[in-house]
């Protein structure tokens, strides 16, 4: 019997039933399936300058390796002229398939159906696959282009959101969550990336806002475009909610499968070795001549990381965002590390708000999935400031205190040159956990610099003498022979050395090679109450 539904004219319906052999008709379905129901819909994407979801898993996996999971589901709703819409996939294309040969979890937001929009079943769908890839122990990654709860299913698709959330958040620290932004993301749907470790944006396509530039209006009265307000640079170098920006969706999708070849497939797993072409033991002779001996004069600290890691490569995180602290994931000796590293190009390399919050979220991605920490210390003290202090530099500065004095992966920090006060012992100091401390010859560890300790310690003589300024800079050179010099930290036991900046590659390759089997417990606990 043919019902009302059957008769709509639905590109995605079969006719009535044919002599067709079964093989056929499942032919059938999956062309219409991966086809989807407006041929002319896959133009007006490319038009757009947006490939397909298919396209992009296409780009994101192995070749050949994918294997699609529920690709002829479609929805039970009704009402609104649902009922004559009911194509297969329903908007989302799930699976997994493989990147350099290891599993991987995908979802791709199908924009040319129902703009990508999330319903009951496409939530459904998506509840699956995150169990799927929890179950098996392996990466997820959500290629996102949709616009929103699917309206006319009401409460529905938001509970469906509720589910995703959910499964984030359980997911968290157990697999790899990464999220590429390749179109609109708007309202609740924001959260879900938001809830995952890494971000990527496309310029141009990314757009990401809890209320959209019309709302904004409406309410404050600023008028703004949607890449003004939630654009792939706003989010890469302002919220600082996106990890990593590109300018096309070929060079992002290479990236996240560059990242993917860094990262262990899970909490229980050690990261993918790949030994390389470069000596373990190879002098770093360009090392002594980056970093200036004035402890004022500004450098690039990323050169210092390119001379000391695998062919000089590594992936920077957040790198428009809080520049003047550089995270980025790479390898010594073919293991990989996180390194967490001043910046005094940008600055002079203080710690400040955003700094804090970006190496704390970095220490802790690192120390949950395996990955051991080196930081590279040239740190003048934490920012001072009304603003700073009004906004919460105390609770949120300790975000990065916490992150390090609860990692248990190995950690190996390296005073390059300053390390003054609060910000000395945050930085991975020996007093808060590091297993290895080290120094370069020249380095001053101390409360403040010389300049500003004597002249809080010798105020009243430096006023009473004759020559003010000939007495200040006495006690100054005074100051730093009996606490300032490279030396005082080595004598009392605060770092295990100071080395020749040129053996700083092998002495930390040496270094994590001891603590490859290191175990170490955290206090029994449910979790701990970091200051968010």
């Amino acid at each position: 019997m043919v019902t009302a539904v059957d008769r709509v004219d639905d590109p995605t319906e079969l006719s009535e039933p044919t002599e067709r052999d079964d093989l056929g008709e499942l032919g059938e379905r999956k062309r219409l399936a991966e086809q989807g129901p407006d041929p002319r819909a896959t133009e007006r994407q490319h038009a757009k300058g947006k490939l397909t979801a298919r396209e992009r898993i296409a780009l994101l996996l192995d070749k050949g390796s994918f294997t699609e999971v529920e690709p002829l589901r479609r929805h039970r709703a009704s009402g609104f002229g649902l009922e004559a819409k009911r194509p297969y996939t329903d908007g989302v294309v799930t699976g997994w398939g493989t990147v350099e040969g290891r599993t991987v979890f995908v979802y791709a937001h199908d924009f040319r159906i129902f703009g990508g929009a999330l319903g009951e079943a496409h939530a459904q769908k998506i509840h699956k696959i995150m169990d799927l890839a929890v179950a098996a122990g392996a990466p997820l990654v959500s290629l996102n282009d949709g616009a929103g709860a699917r309206i006319q299913e009401g409460v529905s698709a938001l509970a469906g959101y509720g589910g995703i959330f959910s499964r984030n958040t359980r997911a968290s620290g157990v697999i790899p969550q990464i999220s590429v932004m390749l179109g609109p993301c708007a309202g609740g749907a924001a959260y879900s990336p938001a809830l995952t470790d890494f971000v990527f944006a496309v310029r141009g396509i990314s757009q990401m806002f809890i209320t959209g530039p019309d709302v904004v209006q409406a309410v404050t009265g600023e008028e703004i475009s949607q890449d003004g307000l939630g654009g792939a640079d706003v989010h890469g170098g302002v919220s600082g909610v996106a990890h990593f920006v590109y300018d096309d969706e070929e060079t992002c999708l290479a990236e996240v499968r560059f990242l993917l070849s860094l990262l262990p497939a899970n909490n229980r797993e050690l990261p993918p070795v790949a030994p390389g072409a470069d000596r373990a033991d190879r002098l770093c002779e360009a090392l002594p001549g980056l970093v200036p001996d004035e402890a004022g004069r500004s450098y690039d600290i990323r050169a210092v990381i390119e001379e000391l890691v695998d062919e000089g490569e590594h992936m920077e995180v957040h790198a428009a965002w809080a520049p003047n602290l550089v995270c980025s994931l790479t390898r010594l000796d073919g293991q990989v590390v996180g390194i967490v590293a001043n910046q005094p190009s940008s600055m002079a390399g203080v710690l400040d708000i955003t700094a804090s919050e970006k190496g704390a979220r970095f220490v802790q991605f690192c120390d949950a999935f395996n990955i051991p920490l080196v930081t590279l210390v040239d740190v003048p003290g934490f920012l001072p400031g009304v603003r700073q202090e009004h906004e919460g530099i105390i609770r949120r500065g300790a975000k990065l205190l916490y992150a390090y004095c609860n990692a248990t992966v190995p950690r190996i920090s390296v005073v390059l040159r300053k390390a003054y006060g609060g910000a000395y012992i945050v930085m991975d100091s020996r007093s808060i956990g590091a297993d290895i401390s080290l120094a370069w010859p020249g380095n001053e560890i101390a409360v403040m610099g010389a300049e500003g300790a004597a002249n809080v310690v010798f105020r009243r003589e430096i006023a009473a003498a004759e020559d003010p300024e000939q007495t200040r800079r006495q006690k100054i050179e005074e100051y730093k022979r009996e606490l300032v010099h490279p030396f005082y930290a080595a004598e009392r036991g605060l770092v295990d050395d100071v080395i020749d900046p040129r053996e700083t590659r092998s002495v930390l390759i040496r270094s994590l090679s001891m603590l490859r089997t290191k175990d170490s417990d955290l206090p029994r606990r449910k979790h701990g109450n970091p200051p968010l």
